[in-house]
Order: structure tokens, then sequence, then C-alpha cells
């Protein structure tokens, strides 16, 4: 974009407010600062981003971010829904009740993986754990959020298997629910490399433990 034509979407942008009858903001403006703010939180980190960098990769100005958003924090929180909502939406839509029980677990599983559709989420899991102390409103997002659901959707998976008698009813649900989704973070803090095969792993060992009796060579 030259200096010209990013003039004249500025000014085009400063006669378009939210809510005062003008224009409405062109959405591809938001989601280049949406997109700069996720890719320097990977790479810099919240606490070493700066809304200058964010604008100047964005190739925006910064009143015009701050007309959106007013702070870095309110910006990462929007950058965050952003990434949760487009990661829900590249799930494939699977009827679990039409799969085996095993696979419906090795599916449900398969969905905790941070880095799907995210190739940098352990970075980004990693940046808002070192700054809990500091800003532990950005990691209750990620928990809420990110963590929560998809460790939710494990969870329905797994209690629907028990009422229907294919997962032992003694089975402790919560810890199998840790032990899966942590098993990512395990496996990239040992190896260092993308989690091929995590899934599968991860199910073969533990659903013999879980199914019930008749259910733990389906």
């Amino acid at each position: 974009m030259t200096r010209d034509e990013r003039a004249a979407r500025e000014k085009d942008e400063k006669t378009s407010g939210r809510g005062t009858g003008g224009r409405p903001r062109d959405p591809a403006i938001e989601e280049a600062i949406i997109r700069a703010t996720r890719k320097r939180l990977i790479a810099d980190g919240y606490a070493q981003m700066t809304i200058g960098d964010i604008v100047a990769d964005a190739g925006v100005t910064r009143p015009t971010l701050y007309r959106r958003w007013a702070s870095k924090y309110d910006l990462v929180v929007d950058a965050l829904a952003y990434g949760f909502t487009a990661q829900r939406e590249a799930y494939p839509d699977i009827d679990m009740d039409e799969l085996t029980a095993v696979e419906a677990f090795r599916e449900a599983v398969r969905r905790l993986d941070p880095r799907y559709h995210n190739a940098g989420a352990m970075a980004l899991h990693g940046n808002f754990m070192a700054e809990a102390d500091r800003v532990p409103g950005l990691l209750e997002q990620l928990r809420e959020h990110g963590v929560g659901p998809r460790c939710d959707e494990l969870m329905n998976t797994l209690k629907g298997l028990q009422r229907r008698g294919e997962v032992r009813e003694d089975a402790d649900l919560e810890t199998v629910v840790t032990l899966c989704f942590g098993s990512y973070f395990a496996d990239y803090l040992r190896t260092g490399r993308p989690g091929a095969g995590v899934a599968d792993r991860v199910v073969d060992s533990l659903w013999p433990t879980i199914a019930a009796p008749t259910r733990c060579n389906e």
C-alpha cells in the first residue's frame, strides 16, 4: 500500500466511527491488526510486543488502532477470541455417535491439540503462563475460551460413552482429560517437534484402562 493510499484509507476511517452513523469500518483493517497482534504475541510475547510494532506490521496508524481498542490488553483479548473462533470452525463436522467408542475417544483427543489450526500455540501458552503473575487475565482468557471448551468436548464424549456402557463407571474422567491434554505439552517439551501421533499413542495407552471389560478390544 502506498503512502497516498494509506492516507486515503485513514481519512476514510476518521469519518466512520462506531455507532456514529458513518460508513462501516473496513473489516479488512481490523483483521490486519488482529493478525499482526497474533504474530507479535508468538514472536515477542505480551510484555515485549508494542503497539508501534503492531501498527507497522498491519500497515495502519496508532489512531486507527486506538479507535477500536483502548489498550494493548483489550486488543490481545480480541486477538485471542479471533483465534479461538477460527480453531472451532476448523474442526471437521463429525457425529461422534457414528464412530466406535475408541474412535470417538481418539477424535476428541485429537481436538485437544493446542496447535490445531495454530502452529504457534505452544509459544502462546508459554508466554501467557510467564505473564500469569503480572497479567493474570490473559491466562484466564486462554483457560476459559481456549482450553476449557476443548477439554469439555473430550469430557462430554467420555461421559456419553460411559452412559452407553462403553467406559467403566469408576473411570476417573477428570484425570483422563488432564492426562490427554497435558500429553501435548509433555511431548512438545520432550521432543520440540510437532506432535504427530500423540493422540494415537495416548489413546492406545489409556483406552484399555478405561474401557468397559467387553469394549477394551474394540
